[in-house]
């Protein structure tokens, strides 16, 4: 996870970056982006990846590709 979000916080400095602020469900992991509004978009899921279970992690330039497509 600490790719992830580094590259985030290197690519868009300005943004808030938040670990799990409700309790994460099990064996899952999703990127979610929420703008001002309230309004919230999937960047990327891993619930459907894998095995094996690296395909359940993104890559982080993809994350951040997708993420500046809704910005």
């Amino acid at each position: 996870m600490g790719l992830v979000t580094d590259g985030i916080r290197k690519k868009f400095p300005d943004i808030e970056v938040e670990l799990n602020p409700k309790k994460p469900r099990s064996k899952t992991f999703e990127i979610t982006i929420t703008f001002d509004d309230g309004e919230s978009v999937l960047v990327w899921s891993g619930l459907k990846k894998g095995p094996p279970r690296k395909l359940k992690f993104p890559d982080v330039a993809e994350v951040i590709e997708t993420i500046q497509n809704h910005i």
